[in-house]
C-alpha cells in the first residue's frame, strides 16, 4: 500500500473511532449538568464507556496514547467520567528484540555498544508505546539508565498527527464544538510538545535544567544525563533505585519521614510554575522514587509546557484570589487570559464561579475542594459559558491535582491547600527577587535611556507641524477593509445579475424578429443571447451557493 493510501486509511480510521464514541458525549461539548458529575461517578448508559474508549485508544497506537494522556488535563473538551478513565492509561507495551535496540543505539552514537558501556542489559527495566528503558555501566563502573526510541515511531506519530490536523481543522469549521474550543490550535500544540518529546536531546535539556532549578530542595534528586551519550533516538541518564510512591509500605514509613518530602515536592513545582515558567505535563505517582537514601526521585520529564511571563502572572493572581476565597476576582483574572466568543455569558460566569469559589472556600477542609479541582472545574464552566480558556490553566489544574495524589501516597496527613497557601507567598517574594535583578534592570534602563534620547527631537517634530499648520491625522483602513471588499462583491453580483436579465429580456424580444439565422428552429441571435444570460444567472446561482460563506463568530480576547 503506497503512501498516500496508508494515510487515507488511517483517517478512515481515526473518523471510525471519533463518531463511535460522539453518541457517549465525547468531544460533542458539556453542560454544567455533565460536568458536575464526580470523576468516579459513572456516565449514562451509551454507546461507548469510558472503559472501553480508553482500551481502543491504546489499541490505535502509541500517538492516541499520547492524545489520552494530554486529554485527561482538558475538561473543556471530555466529560469528567471519561476523564477519570483516562487517568488510568496504562503505558506499558511488549519490549521490541534487544537487536533492534542494538541497532538504534549504534546508529545514534555512531559506535559499537560493547565499545559504548561496560555492559548494557539486554532485559528492559520498563518498556512504553514511545521508547524503553535498559540498564547499563559505563566504562568506568557508573550504572545508568538508557532510554531508546522505538523504531520507527518518529515517522508514524507524524502521519498520524498529519490525519488529525485534518480532522481537526475540518472540525472547526463545520462543528459549534470546534468553533469553541479550537481543536486545530490543541492538535497543533500537541504536535509541538509531542515531536519535542521525541528529542531526547530536549528531554536532557529539561533534567539538567529541573535538576538546576531545584538545588533549593536536598530532598529532591533529579537524574543527571550523559551528554556524549545522549542522542535524538537515545538518553543515557543516572540510574536511581528506589521505591514507586504507590508501592511504600507501612515499615518504611515508620522508619521514614515522608512528609518533608511531599511539602518539598508540591514548592519545587509551585517554583517551576510562577517562577521559572514550566509546567511537568505529567507529574504522576508513577513517575516518583523514593530512593534508598531517603530523596525523592522525578523522572520522565519529556512533556514540559512553557508559561510566557504575563500568563504566568495571571495564573499567579488567580490563585491568590481562589486562595482568598476572592470569587470576582478569579472571574476577571479568567476571562483576561481567556477568549470570549460570540455566545458568552459574562453574567452567568460571573455568577457561577462566584459561587463556586465561596463554596470552595466554606469547604477549603475537604480534599474534594482542592486547588487543583477548582482549577479544573473553572475550565469546565469557561467552555460552558462561552469563553475558550488557555491550555496553561487546564495544565495547572492537573498538575496540583497530580501533586496532591503524590502527597497523599507519601503522607495522607499533610495537609497540601496549607501548604499552597503558605508557599505562593515565597513565590512573590522569588518573583520580585527576579524582577529587580541586574539584567532587568539594565533592560528597563536601556528603553528609558533610548526615551530620553529622542523625546526631545521628537516634540521638536510636533511643535514644527502645528507651527507650521501641517498636522494631519489619517485613518487607515477602510479603502481596504473587508467592508469595502465586501461591498465591491455586492456590486458586481447586481451588476452581473442585470446583466443577465437585460439578455433574457433581450433574447424574448429578439426572438420576434427573423433574421433568416435560426438555430433548431429559433432565431439565432435571439438564442445565442438567451443562453449566454442563462450560463450567467446559473453562474451567479452558483457563486451565491458555494462561494459565499458565513462570518467567522466574533471572538474577542482578553488584555495580554
Amino acid at each position: 500500500m503506497n503512501q498516500p493510501s496508508r494515510g487515507l486509511a488511517r483517517t478512515a480510521q481515526i473518523l471510525r473511532f471519533l463518531l463511535k464514541y460522539r453518541s457517549a458525549g465525547v468531544f460533542t461539548g458539556l453542560d454544567l449538568e455533565k460536568a458536575a458529575l464526580a470523576p468516579g461517578s459513572e456516565p449514562p448508559p451509551t454507546e461507548g464507556k469510558p472503559e472501553q474508549f480508553v482500551d481502543d485508544l491504546e489499541a490505535m497506537g502509541p500517538t492516541f496514547v499520547k492524545i489520552g494522556q494530554a486529554l485527561s488535563t482538558r475538561p473543556d473538551m471530555v466529560p469528567a467520567p471519561y476523564i477519570a478513565a483516562l487517568e488510568r492509561m496504562q503505558d506499558d507495551v511488549a519490549p521490541i528484540p534487544f537487536a533492534q535496540v542494538r541497532e538504534v543505539v549504534e546508529q545514534s552514537l555512531g559506535g559499537r555498544i560493547n565499545k559504548l558501556f561496560g555492559s548494557f542489559d539486554e532485559h528492559p527495566l520498563g518498556c512504553a508505546s514511545l521508547a524503553q528503558v535498559h540498564r547499563a555501566t559505563l566504562r568506568d563502573g557508573r550504572e545508568v539508565a538508557v532510554k531508546v526510541q522505538r523504531p520507527g515511531i518518529a515517522d508514524l506519530v507524524r502521519a498520524d498527527l498529519d490525519a488529525i490536523a485534518g480532522l481537526a481543522e475540518s472540525a472547526d469549521r463545520h462543528t459549534e464544538m470546534g468553533r469553541r474550543v479550537h481543536f486545530a490550535d490543541w492538535v497543533h500544540e500537541f504536535r509541538k510538545t509531542l515531536m519535542a518529546e521525541l528529542d531526547y536531546r530536549a528531554e536532557a535539556e529539561n533534567l539538567e535544567r529541573f535538576g538546576e532549578h531545584l538545588r533549593d530542595y536536598p530532598e529532591l534528586v533529579v537524574p543527571r544525563p550523559y551528554w556524549d551519550l545522549t542522542a535524538t533516538r537515545v538518553l543515557t541518564m543516572d540510574l536511581v533505585r528506589g521505591t514507586k510512591v504507590t508501592e511504600i509500605g507501612g515499615v518504611q514509613r515508620t522508619e521514614q519521614p515522608l512528609h518533608c518530602l511531599a511539602e518539598a515536592l508540591v514548592r519545587g513545582y509551585l517554583d517551576q510554575v510562577f517562577v521559572h515558567g514550566e509546567i511537568h505535563a505529567d507529574p504522576h505517582p508513577g513517575n516518583l522514587l523514593v530512593t534508598h537514601d531517603g530523596r525523592l526521585a522525578l523522572f520522565d520529564l519529556g512533556m514540559i509546557a512553557h508559561v510566557p511571563p504575563k500568563q504566568r502572572d495571571r495564573l499567579l493572581k488567580l490563585l491568590f484570589a481562589a486562595v482568598d476565597g476572592r470569587g470576582e476576582e478569579v472571574a476577571n483574572e479568567t476571562i483576561d487570559m481567556g477568549t470570549r466568543l460570540e455566545c458568552f455569558d459574562e453574567e452567568r460566569f460571573l455568577r457561577e464561579v462566584g459561587q463556586m469559589v465561596a463554596r470552595y472556600a466554606a469547604h477549603s477542609h475537604q480534599t474534594s475542594q482542592s486547588e487543583g479541582r477548582l482549577m479544573l472545574e473553572l475550565v469546565t464552566l469557561s467552555t460552558a459559558c462561552g469563553l475558550r480558556s488557555p491550555p496553561a490553566l487546564s495544565l495547572l489544574g492537573k498538575t496540583l491535582l497530580n501533586l496532591e495524589q503524590v502527597s497523599d501516597a507519601l503522607d495522607p496527613e499533610l495537609d497540601v491547600k496549607a501548604v499552597v497557601e503558605d508557599h505562593l507567598d515565597h513565590v512573590m517574594r522569588e518573583r520580585l527577587k527576579r524582577s529587580f535583578s541586574p539584567s532587568n534592570i539594565a533592560s528597563e534602563l536601556i528603553e528609558v535611556q533610548g526615551l530620553l534620547r529622542e523625546a526631545p527631537r521628537k516634540l521638536s517634530d510636533l511643535l514644527s507641524l502645528l507651527a507650521e499648520n501641517r498636522m494631519q491625522v489619517r485613518v487607515d483602513g477602510i479603502a481596504d477593509s473587508p467592508l469595502m471588499e465586501s461591498l465591491q462583491k455586492i456590486a458586481n453580483r447586481i451588476s452581473a445579475g442585470l446583466v443577465t436579465a437585460a439578455l433574457i429580456v433581450a433574447s424574448a424580444m429578439m426572438m420576434r424578429v427573423d433574421s433568416g439565422w435560426r438555430i433548431l428552429g429559433y432565431p439565432a441571435i435571439a438564442l445565442v443571447l438567451f443562453l449566454v444570460g442563462a450560463v450567467l444567472g446559473l453562474m451567479i446561482v452558483a457563486s451565491a451557493l458555494f462561494g459565499d460563506r458565513k462570518a467567522r463568530p466574533r471572538e474577542e480576547r482578553g488584555p495580554r
